[in-house]
């Protein structure tokens, strides 16, 4: 049988009786699958594997202890043979045949009457592949195209209704990482790919946008510092309006919407007015920025803990010390405060300061300072936002810090034993 000789169609065997002749481990997984699709099974074979005499004890199916025989067939709508004797498959194959039933002969594909695909289910779609008889290609391409929608590298989006009569629709915070492209998670891109609205801040994988469908409506409400063209609560309507007629809407954000991002009041919001809401975590920038340049918010010998605090919090009530490290988010226009209050509360002047901007992104930039020093550098240096500052002794451990803060090698393997390693240095 040449693979152009197959006609792709799906079965619908819903309460209609099939057989399975035979019961080792191959029909044990042929029948579960039809099983899935809510047909009412019959097995005929003298032994069966745990598998399936599982399902039959647990009266999922009927099966018959015996060998097969020809009035088997009468009655049914489709035959699957897995005994793993060719002379039995074929003659089951045959008596099939002649009743104009269709049968799977699984020890002669070339014979066969019809052959069963390899099978994934990503939402509501069903995957089937046929490789021209090799099962193992099949399996491969099959596991591939899963991907690839698991991923939102292939599109799932409807375009029909599901046909279930719903009218609402529904909304996802998606939290889209620091804004490279590869850091928004797989259950984020996948629902991006389903869109039919995308709700979209300024930061965040921007370059995700320009793969949408044409028709996907992209709604910016993107703030800047002191400047918001769309208010909290402008946003807030536009999700559950645009959910109410029937749109599949995705909040795109940079970082964590529930870090420092609004998303448990869009999410209320929601809620409150009857929209279904799911919540996408995402790379947080507070952490991910950060690492980008080499600076962990945690490290033994350095800081044990972190606080994430945006650059218009009080500060006063942060643990001042040089080793819990202290992370500030929108925080360039009031560096120099934070910098102060900071000092008032007992860090040390001398405490490393690190600032990373467009994190992870083409035009990256870090400055390194003390506390003392840092707000004079970024005024000189022009720093702008996004950018998040991380203040502590964990700035030591970047490779863009200066040389003369390297004193240590903070390893876990050699605390405080002495660097050698080579190091660049950005100073201003």
């Amino acid at each position: 049988m040449a693979i152009q000789d197959i006609y792709p169609t799906a079965l619908r065997l819903l309460g209609r009786p099939v057989l399975v002749v035979g019961a080792g481990p191959v029909a044990a997984r042929r029948t579960k699958g039809l099983l899935d699709a809510g047909a009412r099974v019959t097995v005929v074979a003298p032994v069966a594997c745990p598998a399936l005499a599982e399902l039959a004890d647990a009266g999922l199916l009927n099966w018959e202890p015996r060998p097969y025989r020809p009035s088997d067939v009468d009655g049914v709508w489709f035959v699957q043979t897995a005994t793993g004797d060719a002379a039995v498959d074929g003659q089951v194959s045959a008596d099939a045949e002649a009743q104009r039933v269709w049968c799977v002969n699984a020890s002669d594909h070339e014979a066969s009457a019809a052959w069963t695909p390899a099978v994934a289910v990503v939402d509501d779609v069903k995957i089937a592949v046929n490789a021209g008889g090799d099962p193992r290609r099949a399996m491969a391409l099959r596991d591939a195209v899963a991907t690839a929608l698991d991923t939102g590298d292939l599109p799932l989006r409807r375009y029909r209704g599901s046909g279930m009569g719903a009218t609402t629709g529904s909304v996802a915070l998606v939290g889209g990482g620091p804004g490279d492209t590869g850091l928004i998670t797989v259950r984020g891109r996948r629902l991006l790919g389903q869109a039919d609205v995308v709700v979209a801040d300024r930061l965040g994988p921007r370059e995700l946008l320009a793969e949408l469908a044409p028709d996907v409506r992209v709604i910016e409400v993107g703030k800047t510092p002191g400047h918001h063209p769309v208010p909290q609560a402008g946003i807030n309507r536009i999700l559950v309006e645009e959910a109410l007629q029937g749109q599949r809407v995705v909040r795109l954000k940079g970082g964590d919407p529930y870090v420092l991002g609004r998303g448990g009041e869009e999410a209320e919001f929601c809620r409150r007015h009857g929209v279904e809401v799911e919540v996408v975590p995402g790379v947080t920038s507070a952490i991910s920025v950060p690492a980008a340049a080499g600076i962990p918010v945690t490290h033994r010998g350095l800081a044990k803990g972190f606080s994430v605090v945006t650059g218009h919090e009080e500060l006063s009530e942060v643990p001042a010390r040089a080793d819990h490290t202290v992370i500030l988010l929108m925080g360039v226009g009031q560096l120099r405060d934070s910098a102060a209050s900071l000092a008032r509360a007992g860090l040390p002047q001398g405490t490393p300061v690190g600032i990373v901007e467009n994190g992870y992104l083409p035009n990256q930039r870090v400055t390194i300072g003390t506390l003392g020093t840092i707000a004079d550098q970024a005024e000189a240096a022009g720093v702008v936002n996004p950018a998040v500052i991380v203040i502590g002794d964990v700035v030591r451990v970047s490779p863009f810090a200066p040389s003369h803060f390297k004193t240590a090698d903070y390893s876990t393997t050699a605390p405080n034993a002495p660097r050698t390693t080579k190091t660049r240095v950005l100073t201003p």
